[in-house]
């Protein structure tokens, strides 16, 4: 054995790591714990990953100077430390990439809600517990198996919150493969899951790369209501709704607003519609049920929460990143989609004096798309 000592970083925390080299019967042997330690933590799959993502660090500098990543300036910082793991962990060799399902209900529910314009879709993903928090967790407890079977090891904790190319070591590692819409797809379960790395020191042996699947199917780019994947495996986020209601902290262009629809956090269309997913099945995971009804809600109701009822409502959500104003902003775009009805306006004109500039402008404009709409079935019945 041979020892030398490295300091890595996992989750702000500093610790020294030993250096050893294992043999291949070594590391055979715990690659077939850490696959059943990952499905006994709930992970549905497990696989691991070498640090070459020269292919994909190619793919984000022409998505970047594409500038597709619009106000998300945090995809280009940081280097290259994002495609290089070992840039941003030193010593890394090995990613386990990890896969935890969280279909909350069957997609036919889904597609329904979408038409009822009355009513909030919001994205699938979160309308549970934060998966930040849930895949952490599960990750450190992986982290603490493998310790206690080998002793102290050098690792890093990723989910979905550092420069990392989690789709990217997701098909290196054989989970899936990147479809046109750009998510990760399993061929036997489809695409609805999330994705959480654990960076480490460990050599162990790598998985195939999983093959794309897509063939001549273009169901993800016909049904995008903002025509957001410019081309098959390219999408520019400033027409996602996804970025427009999430990511995007200003005003939402008003060229997309009807396309929203009753989207008011995110978008699931390119997955309800992906033929993959006909294999998809909600999960058992219980931090993944819907919470506060989420799944089946007025817009009015929403629109009426103040502060205090919506940071409530939310707490262990993904949703409290948005904040309350961007929240109301969203649902005050839905309301503007909605069929005109007395409840809906009363909601709109019950914020035209807030103190936000920007919701204000939103109020109005989701009141005058109602007036156009009354004006229009006037002449209509003259």
């Amino acid at each position: 054995m041979h020892a030398g000592d490295y300091t890595v970083a996992d989750e702000g925390t500093q610790l020294t790591k030993t250096v050893r080299h294992y043999t291949d019967d070594e590391m055979t042997t715990l690659k077939q714990s850490v696959v059943e330690w990952c499905a006994e933590l709930g992970f549905q799959r497990c696989g691991i990953a070498d640090i070459n993502l020269q292919t994909a660090e190619v793919r984000l500098g022409e998505w970047l100077q594409a500038k597709f990543h619009g106000s998300m300036d945090y995809m280009q910082r940081h280097g290259s430390k994002r495609s290089r793991p070992a840039e941003l962990v030193e010593g890394t060799v090995r990613v386990i990439s990890v896969r935890m399902d969280y279909l909350p209900e069957a997609q036919d529910k889904s597609i329904t809600l979408l038409d009822d314009d009355s009513r909030a879709y919001i994205s699938r993903y979160a309308l549970g517990r934060d998966y930040h928090k849930v895949l952490k967790g599960r990750l450190r407890a992986l982290a603490r198996r493998i310790e206690d079977n080998i002793g102290e090891f050098g690792y890093r904790v990723f989910v979905d919150s550092a420069p990392v190319l989690e789709k990217a070591i997701a098909e290196k590692s054989g989970l899936g493969w990147i479809g046109k819409h750009t998510n990760v797809i399993d061929r036997e379960t489809g695409s609805w899951f999330f994705l959480g790395e654990l960076y480490t020191d460990l050599p162990l042996a790598v998985d195939e790369p999983e093959n794309s699947h897509c063939g001549s199917c273009t169901a993800c780019i016909d049904i995008c209501p903002t025509k957001a994947i410019v081309a098959p495996y390219s999408l520019d986020a400033r027409r996602c709704i996804s970025y427009l209601t999430i990511e995007n902290k200003g005003p939402i262009p008003v060229e997309f607003r009807s396309s929203i629809g009753n989207r008011i956090y995110g978008c699931d269309d390119c997955q309800l519609f992906c033929p993959w997913n006909k294999f998809a099945k909600p999960t058992a995971e219980a931090d993944f049920a819907p919470r506060h009804g989420l799944d089946d809600i007025e817009l009015s109701e929403l629109f009426s929460w103040d502060k205090a009822t919506w940071l409530e409502k939310t707490e262990g959500s993904a949703i409290r990143r948005i904040g309350h104003e961007r929240w109301l902003r969203n649902v005050a775009v839905a309301l503007g989609n909605a069929k005109t009805t007395p409840s809906i306006i009363a909601a709109l004109h019950s914020r035209l004096e807030d103190d936000s500039a920007m919701l204000v402008e939103h109020v109005q404009w989701a009141i005058s798309q109602h007036e156009n709409n009354s004006t229009e079935m006037e002449k209509l019945d003259v």
